[in-house]
C-alpha cells in the first residue's frame, strides 16, 4: 500500500493541500472544525509526514552518527545509553555503528554516514587509528564532530573525556600507599591516547615517590581481553615473582588476572593488590571485589551529544562553532582487591 499523501487528505475533504499542512501544524488561521476533520482523517487513513522532504525543507536529517570501537563493552553500553537519553530528547534518531578497533572500516563508516548527510557524528577512535584524514574530512564537509574517550590531540574539535593521566595516578598511587613497593602495568595498545595516558601517570606515580621505573613490569595488551588478563596474569608471575601489585587498563582484563591468580593459589589482596579501570558491574561481584577506577560512562555521552547538539544548532543559524573540551571527574573506588592502609 503507498503511503498516504497530503493531496489525498486535501481532494477527501475538499480544501487545499495548504489547509491540510496548515491545519496537521496547528496554525492559528486555520479553524478548528477544519483542524478536527484533517487530524481525524489523517489518524484514519494512517499518514505519516514525508521526513525526506520534511529533511529537505529544514536542511536537517534529524539523524547523527555514532561510532564506537565495541558496541557490548560496559563502557560503550553506558555511553551509548547516555547519547540515546538526550538525543530521543531533541527527536535524534542515532545510527550505531562498531569500528571493531579498526582504523579501515572506521574510515569506511565516515564516508557512510557522510553520504547520509547526518547532521553530526560523535566518535570514539579505532586502536589502529594513527591517521586522521578521514576526521579532518568531516569537518571539512561541515559537519559537527565530537570525540570521546580514545580521542586525536591533533584534531580541531570538540571532545568529551576524563584526565586518564590524573586516574592512573591516583590509582598508582593508592597502590604505594598500601605499600606496595613492585608494581607491574597492563596498558593497552601502544595508539590510543588514553592507554598513552594511564600509562604516563603509573609512570610519574612511581618516580614521584622515589620507586625506580621498571620497564619489564609493564606489559603491552592488544586486545586488552578476559583471556590476556589470564595469559598475561600468568607471564607476570613467571617474570617477576616479586611483584606486589597491578594497575591494569582495564575492568575486564583485571577480572581476568583475578581469576588466574586465583586457579594459581596466589592470594589476592596478601600477595597481590590489583587495581582496574571503569567499575562495570561484574567488578563489584567477582571474589575478591575489584578496586577500580569510576569512569562516568553515561554522563560522558549525555555531554558528548549535548555538545554536538549544540553545534548542530550554531551551524543551522549560521554562528561560530567554538570548540570546547570538557573533562569529567573519575573516582577511585575501593573494594577488596587492594589491601587495606
Amino acid at each position: 500500500m503507498k503511503p498516504v499523501t497530503l493531496k489525498q487528505i486535501a481532494e477527501t475533504l475538499g480544501i487545499s493541500i495548504t489547509t491540510v499542512s496548515k491545519a496537521l501544524k496547528d496554525y492559528p488561521d486555520v479553524s478548528k472544525k477544519t483542524k478536527a476533520l484533517v487530524k481525524d482523517l489523517a489518524q484514519t487513513l494512517n499518514y505519516k509526514p514525508n521526513s525526506f522532504a520534511v529533511n529537505l525543507r529544514t536542511r536537517e536529517s534529524k539523524t547523527i552518527g555514532l561510532i564506537v570501537p565495541e558496541i557490548v563493552h560496559h563502557f560503550f553500553s553506558s555511553v551509548i545509553k547516555g547519547i540515546i537519553s538526550q538525543a530521543e530528547k531533541k527527536g535524534y534518531l542515532v545510527i550505531i555503528l562498531q569500528s571493531n578497533e579498526s582504523y579501515t572500516l572506521e574510515k569506511k563508516q565516515i564516508e557512510l554516514l557522510l553520504s547520509k548527510r547526518v547532521d553530526g557524528i560523535l566518535i570514539s577512535l579505532a586502536n589502529e587509528t594513527a591517521n586522521y584524514n578521514h576526521l579532518n574530512s568531516v569537518l571539512a564537509n561541515e559537519t559537527p564532530l565530537v570525540m570521546f574517550d580514545k580521542i586525536a590531540k591533533l584534531v580541531n574539535c570538540s571532545k568529551v573525556l576524563i584526565n586518564d593521566r590524573e586516574a592512573a595516578y591516583n590509582a598508582t598511587q593508592h597502590l604505594i600507599n598500601i605499600g606496595c613497593k613492585r608494581i607491574a602495568h597492563f596498558r593497552g595498545p601502544l595508539l590510543p591516547q588514553n592507554s598513552i595516558d594511564r600509562f604516563l601517570g603509573y609512570k610519574k606515580a612511581l618516580l614521584d615517590n622515589d620507586i625506580a621505573y621498571d620497564s619489564t613490569l609493564v606489559y603491552i595488551l592488544k586486545d586488552m581481553s578476559y583471556d590476556e588478563g589470564r595469559f598475561y596474569a600468568k607471564k607476570l608471575i613467571q617474570d617477576h615473582k616479586d611483584v606486589d601489585g597491578i594497575f591494569i587498563n582495564t575492568d575486564l582484563v583485571a577480572i581476568g588476572a583475578i581469576k588466574e591468580f586465583n586457579n594459581l593459589n596466589i592470594k589476592v589482596p596478601e600477595d597481590i593488590s590489583i587495581i582496574g579501570f571503569s567499575n562495570w558491574f561484574m567488578s563489584s561481584v567477582i571474589s575478591p571485589s575489584l578496586t577500580t577506577i569510576d569512569q562516568p560512562g553515561f554522563e560522558i555521552g549525555k555531554k558528548a551529544f549535548k555538545l554536538l547538539f549544540r553545534e548542530i544548532k550554531n551551524k543551522k543559524n549560521n554562528k561560530k562553532i567554538n570548540y570546547k573540551d570538557v573533562i569529567l571527574e573519575t573516582e577511585l573506588v575501593i573494594r577488596e582487591s587492594t589491601k587495606t592502609l
